[in-house]
């Protein structure tokens, strides 16, 4: 799963790239330029009042102080130049008004570099949260290959209300997928909590249905309920087992949308047995129907995601069909492997979407899946 770095990079700046880091160079030159031109008949001086805050835009506080002592100095320089002008009163105040602008800038530059460093520790915090939620899939867990993507809705955030996880168990490799209502750190505080409960139960409890329901209990408890709380708080998940004796997989379908399989017979769709979303259970009581699916063969993949993925719209409206795409990129007789799965939708929901309507877009997780043999 890709990271963003935490780190601004150093890079050597050329010209015609960051335009902005050379205009104060370019008005310091346009003006001694003017000054030439009109040998002193006219004060060209005032365009260097401008050089202090185009400075703080790219620099630091003191390499906006001293762009300030260099202006103040080519002020008093020119002005010198011009019998009797140096202590005029108009000069007088453009020292004052660049002293003033200087002084000024370099206070934001300063400012601008407090704001950039607490961004980066943010940022570093977010990705680090981000890694203990969502950890990263390993290539291989146990029969199977794995991988995963996660993209985030909201521009500029690491972590939203999507989840997944695997690991493998005595009853065999176990999955989650799923999707919280809501955005922001409620879900986050939600998305901690599912991952927590799948992490710890699913190594203990031998059945599906009663993992889904030990899931419920963990939103109960740790979700974040009351007047700070969504009263209507829910998660669409699924979850799958693959027993060490290969050759099927169980899923219990709460409210999520079903897998895909990709393979030689093409790209179809699973059919599953759908129950209420993670912490709506209460008003159906009952345990979820679990489906079983005798089908996991050699060059098959099976696809999950979420409904980030499938609602993803086009410039007319049009949702995105994972099912026909797959079936378009991974005809009859293809046998991907999971990296090509993941990397397909992530890349082709972004091209589906380019040129739509500009709203946020939903979270978007994937996770691929193939058998490996036995380990």
């Amino acid at each position: 799963m890709p990271h963003s770095s935490t780190c601004p990079e150093r890079r050597p700046r050329f010209l015609g790239q960051d335009w902005v880091w050379w205009l104060p160079f370019v008005v310091v030159l346009l003006d001694i330029a003017l000054e030439i031109v009109v040998r002193g008949q006219e004060p060209v001086s005032f365009l260097l009042t401008g050089v202090p805050p185009l400075t703080a835009a790219t620099r630091g506080p003191r390499g906006t102080a001293l762009s300030t002592v260099v202006c103040l100095g080519l002020e008093m320089l020119m002005a010198s130049l011009r019998p009797g002008h140096f202590g005029e009163q108009h000069h007088a105040a453009l020292y004052v008004a660049t002293a003033l602008i200087g002084a000024a800038s370099t206070a934001l530059a300063a400012e601008r570099e407090s704001t950039t460093r607490h961004l980066i520790r943010a940022n570093s915090v977010a990705e680090a949260m981000q890694r203990t939620l969502l950890r990263p899939v390993p290539r291989r867990v146990g029969p199977l290959r794995a991988a995963a993507s996660y993209t985030a809705g909201e521009g500029g955030m690491l972590v939203g209300g999507d989840l997944y996880d695997l690991c493998r168990t005595p009853f065999g490799v176990r999955v989650i997928i799923g999707d919280v209502r809501g955005k922001g750190i409620g879900a986050v505080q939600t998305v901690a909590s599912v991952l927590a409960g799948f992490r710890v139960s699913a190594y203990d409890v031998p059945s599906l249905s009663t993992l889904a329901e030990r899931l419920e209990l963990s939103i109960a408890r740790n979700s974040p309920v009351g007047e700070d709380g969504d009263p209507e708080l829910f998660v669409t998940a699924l979850l799958l087992e693959f027993p060490s004796s290969g050759g099927e997989v169980r899923i219990v379908d709460r409210g999520h949308p079903p897998p895909a399989v990709i393979g030689p017979r093409g790209a179809r769709r699973l059919v599953t047995e759908p129950a209420l979303p993670l912490g709506l259970g209460g008003m159906c009581p009952g345990r979820p129907a679990k489906t079983t699916v005798h089908l996991f063969e050699p060059g098959e993949v099976l696809l999950v995601y979420t409904d980030g993925v499938s609602e993803t719209r086009d410039a007319s409206g049009a949702f995105y069909p994972v099912v026909e795409r797959l079936a378009r990129r991974f005809g009859p007789g293809a046998a991907p492997d999971p990296e090509s799965v993941v990397a397909f939708v992530r890349e082709d929901t972004e091209r589906w979407s380019a040129g739509a309507p500009g709203t946020d877009a939903d979270d978007r997780a994937v996770l691929a899946l193939a058998p490996d043999g036995p380990s």
